[in-house]
């Protein structure tokens, strides 16, 4: 097996240099900076193009072309992505190895951090891609480049969340591994190397489930240079008003004795990526973002909410359907959505777009105080409702 790998590998690697005279087809690198993110192709809109996830910084990345601001990157045999150019570092002392194995693994309960832990030796920090299933609630964990050979998986009594965990080698070289929950609804998941031995960090399901018992951390959308819309009317700045319904929220939490975490408290420049990282050094239980729509059109109006991942939906619909009782226009529960505070495992999120800065009769009920109040009430309500579903 070995050997005819080696031999595959050099049949095609002699290929690919014939092809393109002495120039080598691919040159190796590693992911660096923060928060690389794998997209699926070069389509692109206001937001990016269509984004695999994030991976891991000291990656081995083997690019095979470039377009514009973005490198190519070969995952495996039959599989690419795509990459900003910032996010890798030439590396020309590497030198690829005939295959990559995934070798033993553990998995194991970790109470006092109240997480399940998934460890899988490498031989090298290699580019993977998880996504969520539901009903029944899964993790699942593509990992490119690399070959089984696992043949034993420990797990320990200690494991709470997780319910199975098991591997199948869908191609020559990608392994895919499924993680079981013994829940049904989605607390978050973080993925890294530690060493050369990649880690999945499981959340667990809090226990009571009471909304008293959550940390909840808010964003304001935008703030300091990054001024977001403007009104149709009156010129305000969605900078400030969102701001204005976070604490609005802040203060409805506080009240019922709810844990906190601003990711904002005044009027400054954070940029998305830093808030990401921020808010996953933090670990709330679960993210509320507050944004104001704005559209080219002026009769279009309403309320929205947005997600990702679908774990993570039922937390959006909930949020959506305290948020109509205020009698706004319905603008939809929008999946798949491509906002960086969007894109995290780590914790349920939810972005509101409140209502929309663009139409004359939205624009007067967000300069309304009392509107921020009820605002911050229907959110408490949904997030509340959406813990009821869970009993």
């Amino acid at each position: 097996m070995k050997h005819c790998c080696a031999a595959l590998l050099l049949m095609m690697t002699t290929l690919a240099t014939a092809q393109n005279g002495n120039k080598p087809a691919y040159w190796l690198g590693k992911s660096v900076g923060k928060l690389p993110m794998l997209a699926y192709g070069l389509g692109d809109d206001r937001l990016g193009g269509a984004k695999m996830g994030y991976i891991d910084t000291g990656i081995l990345l083997k690019v095979v072309d470039s377009a514009h601001d973005l490198y190519k990157v070969q995952l495996s045999q039959y599989h690419s992505a795509y990459l900003e150019k910032q996010y890798i570092s030439k590396d020309t002392v590497l030198k690829q190895k005939p295959f990559y194995l995934l070798n033993s693994w553990s998995t194991r309960g970790n109470d006092a951090e109240m997480v399940d832990l998934l460890a899988l030796s490498m031989d090298e920090k290699l580019p993977y891609k998880s996504w969520m299933e539901i009903a029944p609630a899964k993790i699942m964990l593509d990992v490119y480049g690399v070959q089984s050979n696992s043949n034993w998986i420990t797990q320990f009594r200690s494991l709470k969340e997780v319910k199975n965990v098991y591997f199948n080698q869908v191609e020559d070289d990608v392994v895919r591994i499924t993680i079981e929950l013994v829940h049904q609804q989605h607390w978050g998941y973080s993925i890294g190397y530690r060493g050369k031995s990649l880690q999945v960090r499981v959340r667990r399901q809090p226990n009571p489930k009471h909304i008293s018992d959550l940390v909840i951390a808010i964003d304001a959308g935008h703030g300091g240079t990054n001024t977001g819309a403007k009104g149709i009317n009156t010129g305000i700045l969605e900078k400030e008003y969102t701001l204005l319904f976070a604490k609005a929220f802040e203060k409805q939490l506080k009240r019922k004795g709810v844990s906190t975490i601003m990711v904002r408290s005044n009027d400054t420049s954070i940029n998305n990526v830093d808030r990401v990282l921020w808010l996953q050094e933090q670990k709330p239980h679960i993210l509320i973002s507050f944004h104001l729509n704005s559209s080219g059109k002026p009769e279009v109006k309403g309320v929205s909410t947005y997600y990702k991942h679908i774990g993570f939906r039922p937390l959006s619909t909930a949020v959506l359907n305290r948020m109509l009782e205020l009698e706004l226009n319905e603008f939809a529960n929008v999946g798949n959505f491509n906002f960086m505070l969007n894109a995290p495992t780590d914790f349920p999120n939810t972005l509101v777009e409140v209502a929309f800065l663009s139409n004359p009769e939205d624009e007067q009920r967000i300069r309304d105080p009392k509107f921020h109040k009820a605002v911050a009430d229907k959110v408490y309500r949904g997030v509340r409702d959406w813990l009821k579903q869970l009993k």
